[in-house]
């Protein structure tokens, strides 16, 4: 239980330090901006090829990747279908945000402390991580370069722009280092793990001052559209998961791992990309801040269920 509230305090922490720093005109607007372009283009990049050469491979194809595929592939659809009944279809890239606000989990930054304090085992989270670096991400960017160009995405142009995309470069240099066992040289190495480490407090520095700057989170005509993805990834999400997990024959920690996994709120990765491609801005922030505190509940109460009556 000390690991949910620990990695959420320190999310809240480096949160509250962007807002200051907005509040008192330290930063501005501009540098929101900047922030989440050095984030996109150099740490995140950076930080993905660090997690994925050090991600142990065999912890990944097994039953928990193919239940956090499946969770995430439906809650998408069930976002699609909603949006298109409430809200209209609106872009693609308004599209691609909102279904990512809803099933895109912060198995990273959050979810790695959680896993360990938790789960016990940080490799409880890596099927997870990998799924949504190594396929979810690489899909999503080409799907925004093309809306970003006004273009029809179609196969070509998507597998193209998916490996000119500096997230999937620096997920796939990783993943490519852990295959052929390749050792970075120390002074590769230590600069490649500085630019990374300035990945997650450059995202959530620059959502703190966006909290400061822009509207109240989930306020105004948004608020509906924010709380349905909110619902749908803190309540739909986990119960998704935990359905599938034992149609498939999961049973005590590996199950409490995936529900707890899938009940992780929306990752800040979401923003960062929706600052990038200038689509829903507002609504990824609002879903990232109200998921964040909503998931604290609900991984509390999977945590109690479990160990009262999984006896996990």
């Amino acid at each position: 239980m000390v690991g949910v509230l620990e990695g959420f305090a320190t999310i809240a922490v480096i949160v509250a330090v962007g807002w200051v720093l907005a509040d008192r005109r330290v930063l501005d607007d501009s540098a929101q901006v900047n922030l989440s372009r050095l984030a996109f283009y150099v740490a995140s990049p950076a930080l993905l090829l660090t997690v994925m050469q050090r991600t142990p491979l065999d912890a990944v194809l097994s039953a928990n990747l193919v239940t956090s595929l499946a969770a995430f592939v439906l809650v998408v659809a069930v976002y699609v279908v909603v949006a298109r009944l409430r809200w209209a279809a609106g872009s693609l890239g308004s599209q691609l945000i909102g279904s990512l606000s809803a099933a895109y989990v912060n198995a990273g930054n959050l979810g790695i402390p959680i896993a360990l304090y938790v789960l016990g085992d940080v490799a409880w989270v890596a099927p997870t991580l990998l799924m949504q670096l190594l396929l979810i991400t690489p899909v999503y960017m080409a799907l925004f370069d093309s809306d970003a160009r006004g273009e029809r995405p179609t196969l070509g142009r998507s597998l193209g722009r998916m490996f000119r995309n500096p997230i999937t470069l620096g997920a796939v240099a990783g993943l490519l280092i852990a295959v052929f066992g390749i050792h970075l040289p120390r002074f590769v190495a230590a600069p490649i793990d500085l630019l990374g480490a300035m990945a997650v407090p450059s995202m959530l520095v620059a959502f703190g001052i966006s909290l400061r700057r822009g509207p109240r989170p989930a306020t105004g005509r948004s608020a509906g559209h924010v709380w349905t993805i909110v619902a749908l990834k803190t309540v739909l999400m986990p119960a998704i998961a935990l359905g599938i997990g034992l149609a498939l024959g999961l049973r005590g920690q590996a199950l409490f791992a995936v529900v707890v996994t899938a009940a992780l709120p929306t990752a800040q990765n979401i923003f960062t990309y929706a600052v990038r491609y200038r689509r829903e801005v507002n609504l990824a922030r609002d879903v990232i801040f109200v998921s964040t505190f909503a998931s604290v509940p609900v991984i509390l109460v999977i945590a109690a269920l479990f160990h009262g009556f999984a006896g996990v």
